[in-house]
């Protein structure tokens, strides 16, 4: 099936694509860095607030506070997100445009968490790759929309189109009511709102000089 995305015929896949087969390792060396150096990794490429006293915000942190996890379990969980729903739309989009993808994802969530950050007033940092993990949910949904997923919790089959708007409703309803302390939520859903702009970018008509 050609993919709304790019409208482009799938390309074969292997088990593990080259851009997240690079994200795998160049995730779990960053992880490795910080059981060294957890202050100075998380001080200097964390995201920090930004235009709070104190805060230790450098613009650099919008991209690599997508390559720290707090801990085995996040780093585990987001990585197997990565390849289950990455792996397809690599062969899909292709490399070069995935890895565009996948960062505008990173770097969108960095953007909102930024926003929600200086309302809140807080210093805190915020780490994870689950801002490009949702954006590639997004994708996966719009790409593979009948597609049957089965769901971890609970262990339930579902339309991938389903399972998005499953996704983004439990994220906003957790950002809004702060049902779930350290976990940010409105960062997920700027994710998936970067990478819907993008996607309706590239499927924009372009006009011919």
């Amino acid at each position: 099936m050609n993919s709304p995305i790019y409208n482009l015929r799938p390309r074969r896949q292997s088990a593990i694509p080259t851009v997240i087969f690079v994200m795998l390792i160049a995730n779990g060396l960053v992880f490795a860095l910080q059981q060294f150096s957890p202050r100075f990794m998380f001080v200097y490429f964390a995201l920090w607030p930004a235009g709070v006293p104190n805060s230790p915000f450098a613009p650099w942190q919008l991209l690599t506070y997508g390559f720290l996890h707090g801990s085995v379990m996040h780093l585990a969980f987001n990585m197997f997100m990565l390849w289950m729903f990455g792996k397809e739309l690599e062969g899909t989009m292709g490399s070069q445009r995935f890895l565009i993808y996948y960062l505008t994802g990173v770097i969108g969530a960095g953007i909102v968490q930024l926003v929600v950050a200086g309302a809140q007033g807080g210093i805190y940092p915020t780490v994870g790759a689950s801002g490009g993990v949702f954006a590639l949910l997004l994708a996966f949904g719009m790409t593979f929309p009948n597609r049957m997923i089965m769901l971890l919790f609970p262990p339930i089959p579902m339309k991938a189109k389903y399972m998005v708007i499953v996704f983004g409703v439990i994220e906003l309803y957790m950002g809004v009511s702060g049902g779930a302390p350290g976990v940010a939520n409105f960062a997920h859903l700027g994710g998936m709102l970067f990478g819907f702009f993008l996607l309706l970018y590239w499927k924009k008509p372009r006009r011919r000089g």
